[in-house]
């Protein structure tokens, strides 16, 4: 493996995106937030980074793979749980799970306490509008019929199993 063509050709310039980590979140969402630190938009589709916060409520996402995207996490603080496609592990900070496209995979907090993990996508999905939507519908905001939900997670290439 070897490093890609280069895509710059200049001399260097001022590019980098400073974020503080007072930052507010770009979604509260009912016991948590996801933040939005590097949206596809924002990396020219290289990639989305998202760090989401769980309160000690049960959250997460239940077995599902992706047909386009890789799905990498890695846990910040608390307790979380990783499906690895054959098995629920407890990650603690510091661990790490990687998803290639098409391997089934899922987190979730069931710890009783708060837990926050960095969730990376490339390439560069739109998840905004998923994470939104899903919101709308935890919330009550949107209440699909069966296959107007289907449609939208086959629209967000989220495939639950």
């Amino acid at each position: 493996m070897s490093y890609p063509d280069p895509t710059y050709f200049g001399s260097g310039e001022v590019l980098a995106r400073f974020r503080p980590v007072e930052h507010p979140p770009e979604l509260p969402r009912p016991g948590g937030a996801a933040h939005y630190l590097a949206t596809g938009a924002t990396t020219g589709g290289r990639f989305g980074l998202y760090r989401w916060d769980m309160g000690p409520e049960v959250a997460g996402a239940d077995a599902h793979y992706h047909r386009t995207i890789t799905e990498s996490f890695f846990v910040l603080s608390g307790a979380v749980r990783l499906y690895d496609g054959a098995d629920w592990v407890d990650g603690r900070p510091g661990d790490f799970l990687h998803v290639p496209e098409g391997g089934i995979h899922g987190f979730r907090n069931e710890s009783g306490e708060p837990a926050s993990l960095l969730i990376l996508f490339v390439p560069g999905a739109p998840r905004e509008a998923y994470f939104e939507r899903l919101v709308d519908l935890a919330e009550g905001r949107w209440q699909p019929s069966h296959e107007e939900l289907l449609a939208f997670f086959e629209e967000h290439d989220n495939l639950y199993v």
